[in-house]
């Protein structure tokens, strides 16, 4: 807001928000009054701003307020911020690792993410309205195909009127109930059903498209700043446990990229006169800290010799030679190295790929058997979240596990495998805040006529003049490939166009 008139604040010298966010993640609440209950003894509670507007049809805005209705909260406040910097910061200062993340990560994100938010980018709203109509034509059409099929007129969005449909009147097998005891229309219960029957498949394909037409093309346009005529995302920086950013109002995280409609929905995100847009992704990005992390001889080799390691995977889990190796077989594979990662079970990966529970166990002992790093690394990672209670990082950022001596057996096997993934979740976060940090210092030399728009998760996107191009792409591969010295290369794919989905 002060940018917007002119007036560039000093760096910031300290932040209770997110240093209350890196002490301890996984706590979900940092507003100011969560914090000083938290951390500071307090002889009264917080004056709450509810408590001078009001609630409900009657509310009152802040300009509304008087100056001295609002003067002790405000003063109230700003005290606490003080107090709970000192606190937070001497807490901090007992960890140096985190003390790093907080001064060498978090604080300079602060006006790098301020930046991209002002920025904004530019959208083409003729494009999404198009889409729009196309979408509401392709709704009514599997609405149609939907009655048709279920033989009679009736509310998709409706899970009692869809549970009758399916269950009752075509008596489809009920895989799973709900709370309640009612047979379940959730996506996965559909999504296994569609494997045999069409009419769970229309629902889905409609529930998809309605989706994508709600959130997106009919809500971008009207998102997008009537000063600037660009959108202008928020990026939440002490949300995600792991430290991964999210993108709110709107998301643009989200957007769908594996079907025609969601691509669209990029391509409607473009660059401005004589500009491109440039997005640089870094490639299996986890998969390559799982092989710094886990040191297994297999991997590391597969990595640094620049081996397509989906391909290598699946010649050593199917016993073929690395020419022989058929496409199923290399998206069996990447099925098997990206779900492992996640802590994926037989049962899952057997969904996942089409096979037996069986095979799939099969598949999963003989990965462990070529690269038994990977299985040592997860074993003694399980092992020390079951001693600290957290993991942490490459760069000492720490993931507390609540859940991980949890009774209930479900709740303790998430935590499990949140603690074989958030290392390599939160690693990868770090690596590109490292990386976005150095670029947007290098961007504010000025030698360039470039912009950073967005982040989201592995990939980041810029704007850039047509003359400029080849020098931001340089030097944001040599910047992102250089965040962090790993046993195995980091390798970024660039691409470019005058919309995003080009660009990617």
């Amino acid at each position: 807001m002060l940018a917007n008139v002119g007036i560039n604040l000093q760096p910031i010298k300290a932040d209770v928000h997110l240093a209350s966010y890196v002490l301890n993640s996984v706590t979900s609440r940092h507003a100011l009054e969560d914090i000083a209950r938290h951390y500071l003894t307090l002889p009264t509670p917080p004056i709450s701003l509810e408590s001078l507007t009001g609630k409900g049809r009657s509310k009152l805005t802040k300009a509304t307020l008087a100056p001295e209705a609002i003067l002790n909260y405000a003063a109230e406040r700003a005290d606490l911020i003080l107090r709970a910097s000192l606190f937070l910061e001497h807490e901090l200062a007992a960890d140096a690792r985190l003390e790093g993340i907080y001064r060498l990560f978090e604080l300079p994100l602060v006006n790098v993410l301020r930046a991209m938010e002002q920025n904004g980018i530019a959208l083409d709203k003729i494009a999404l309205a198009r889409q729009s109509d196309e979408l509401g034509t392709q709704l009514n059409k599997l609405e149609l195909k939907a009655h048709e099929l279920a033989g009679e007129a009736f509310n998709l969005g409706s899970p009692k009127q869809l549970q009758a449909i399916l269950y009752e009147k075509l008596g489809l097998p009920m895989l799973k109930k709900t709370k309640t005891g009612q047979p379940s229309t959730a996506e996965p219960v559909l999504a296994e059903l569609a494997e045999d029957y069409e009419l769970p498949r229309v629902i889905l394909e409609q529930r998809s498209l309605a989706k994508l037409k709600s959130t997106y093309t009919d809500k971008l346009p009207l998102q997008v700043n009537a000063r600037s005529g660009r959108i202008h995302s928020t990026f939440q920086q002490a949300v995600a446990a792991t430290g991964r950013l999210s993108s709110t109002d709107p998301n643009l995280q989200n957007i769908p990229i594996r079907t025609n409609e969601g691509r669209r929905v990029r391509q409607a995100f473009v660059s401005g006169d004589q500009t491109l847009l440039l997005a640089a992704d870094y490639s299996q990005v986890e998969l390559r800290i799982m092989a710094h992390l886990s040191q297994d001889p297999g991997l590391l080799k597969a990595f640094s010799s620049a081996q397509d390691v989906h391909r290598a995977t699946a010649a050593d889990v199917f016993g073929v030679a690395l020419e022989q190796v058929t496409a199923d077989q290399r998206r069996s594979a990447k099925a098997i190295n990206f779900g492992l990662i996640y802590g994926m079970s037989a049962f899952g990966l057997a969904n996942q790929i089409g096979v037996s529970r069986g095979e799939a166990g099969e598949y999963i002992e003989r990965y462990f058997e070529k690269y038994p790093g990977v299985r040592a690394y997860m074993d003694e990672t399980q092992a020390l979240a079951d001693e600290k209670g957290y993991v942490e990082t490459l760069f000492g950022r720490r993931l507390y596990l609540p859940d991980i001596h949890a009774g209930n057996g479900m709740l303790r096997k998430a935590a499990q495998r949140t603690a074989i993934n958030a290392p390599m979740q939160g690693t990868a976060a770090d690596i590109i805040k490292r990386a976005m940090i150095d670029i947007q210092n290098w961007l504010n030399e000025g030698s360039i006529d470039a912009r950073m728009l967005l982040q989201v998760h592995d990939e980041l996107v810029f704007e850039v003049s047509e003359r400029d191009l080849s020098l931001l792409a340089d030097g944001v591969r040599f910047r992102m490939v250089s965040a962090v010295a790993l046993d195995v290369p980091l390798v970024v794919d660039i691409g470019t166009g005058k919309n995003w989905d080009e660009a990617h």
